[in-house]
């Protein structure tokens, strides 16, 4: 294995990790508001109960979310040091602000976990909104970053090829920025509610105490259903964003290698890079420049138009983002359905095959969000800031790679075994509640 795959590994592995618990940062605290917003409304102790545990749940996996973003933030000095020195001046700002929002976040929670019979019922419930606001503006920032890494903005090239007339303002505004982190946003929403609703879903199942699950179910239904619906339409404007900035990406995500008019949509398939074509995939005429530029006729780029050196790997690209689209499909499915059950008035606690449907897909938001974001990095390469800095320019000088990467693997293993059992213990606690 070289240095430069060991490092990008690293970065791989530390990112997927990290990226499970930042999205449960974002949509848990606002899952314990919610509840205990309920049970101040209408006094009703499950959701007293509610609040607690998923407070309790939202500050174990803050603590490991804290520790793999720590990391984090080492590994881009150490692992890409080219990429900091140039990018540094530009990305500082949104990391900075990052900081700040984590702060609030860990301040306020430490208010909301402690401050039950401290403080009165408004500021406890305004420590919970604190919580809530200050972890989606912390995810907001960071995706900032990774916006413009793929829509670089807000500087110029000076003689010697450096960054120079540093515009940080303009670089957290670039092309890419709303619809990421709409996009990001959106994901942790969904796969955080869904994932918490098909637990209780499959404890429902399995005969546990039906008025508190029940409501457990439906709160996380109110947080996690509507984000699944809406993903698939955060999803078209990506895509569209991605067509007009990135056109190497798109035609990697599709498979495309001619550069065409009408550019047909393709569903599964496998990406040949040795034949330069697409097998075995559904093809539906025109569909790619429909939903890329909302005209049927619209030229496509194909992966035949840059060098090879230029093309990320394909068929990973192309697999990750039918997973994604795949997954994140059926989650939105589901949660209409559950949708049209509630509005007909019908017991969501009761509804047996609903039940099994949630349970099944609760992991798919997770899944989906891992997919994606291997779509968003892999489809950059060979760049780490798209057009501009090539990823094997990035990387440290420092030989023997493998070994820090090796040592992480077994640190993440160890951290991910805890937090299972913690889970898991947590879980088990859950069950016990009272009807």
């Amino acid at each position: 294995m070289t240095d430069l795959l060991a490092a990008r590994s690293q970065m791989a592995m530390s990112l997927g990790f990290h990226i499970v618990f930042a999205e449960i940062g974002i949509a848990m605290p606002l899952m314990m508001v919610l509840a205990e917003w309920r049970w101040r409304r209408t006094g009703e102790r499950t959701y007293y109960d509610l609040a607690r545990r998923w407070a309790k749940g939202t500050a174990v996996l803050f603590a490991v979310g804290a520790v793999s973003g720590t990391v984090l933030s080492f590994e881009l000095g150490l692992l890409w040091p080219g990429f900091m020195r140039h990018a540094g001046p530009l990305i500082g700002m949104p990391f900075s602000l990052e900081g700040f929002a984590f702060f609030l976040e860990a301040i306020f929670l430490g208010v909301y976990l402690y401050g039950w019979e401290r403080v009165g019922p408004r500021a406890h419930l305004a420590a919970g909104v604190v919580v809530a606001a200050s972890g989606a503006a912390s995810a907001v920032f960071v995706v900032l970053v990774n916006a413009w890494m793929n829509t670089p903005v807000g500087f110029t090239l000076d003689a010697a090829g450096n960054f120079a007339n540093i515009d940080p303002v303009t670089a957290m505004r670039s092309p890419a920025a709303f619809q990421q982190a709409l996009h990001m946003l959106l994901a942790s929403y969904a796969a955080t509610g869904m994932a918490v609703a098909g637990l209780h879903a499959w404890m429902l199942l399995r005969g546990s105490a039906s008025a508190f699950h029940g409501r457990a179910l439906a709160l996380a239904l109110c947080v996690g259903g509507p984000a699944a619906v809406l993903q698939p339409f955060s999803g078209d404007l990506s895509a569209r964003v991605v067509a007009a900035t990135q056109p190497v990406k798109l035609a990697a995500l599709e498979g495309q290698w001619e550069t065409v008019r009408g550019a047909p949509l393709r569903i599964g398939g496998w990406p040949d890079a040795a034949r330069e074509e697409t097998r075995w995939a559904l093809e539906i005429p025109r569909g790619l420049s429909l939903l890329a530029f909302h005209d049927p006729g619209a030229e496509v780029q194909g992966l035949r138009a840059v060098p090879a050196d230029d093309r990320p790997p394909v068929a990973i690209v192309h697999v990750a983002f039918q997973m994604m689209v795949g997954l994140g499909s059926a989650l939105a499915l589901v949660a209409l359905w559950a949708g049209w059950v509630a509005w007909r008035r019908r017991k969501l606690s009761s509804h047996r095959p609903l039940l099994r449907a949630l349970a099944i897909v609760g992991p798919f938001g997770f899944l989906a969000t891992e997919a994606g974001w291997v779509v968003t990095e892999v489809g950059r390469q060979p760049w780490i800031v798209q057009g501009f800095m090539r990823t094997a320019h990035a990387v440290t000088p420092m030989p023997g790679l493998v070994a820090p990467m090796a040592t992480f693997t077994v640190l993440y293993l160890g951290l991910g075994a805890v937090v299972v059992v913690l889970v898991a213990s947590l879980v088990r606690e859950t069950s016990g509640a009272r009807a």
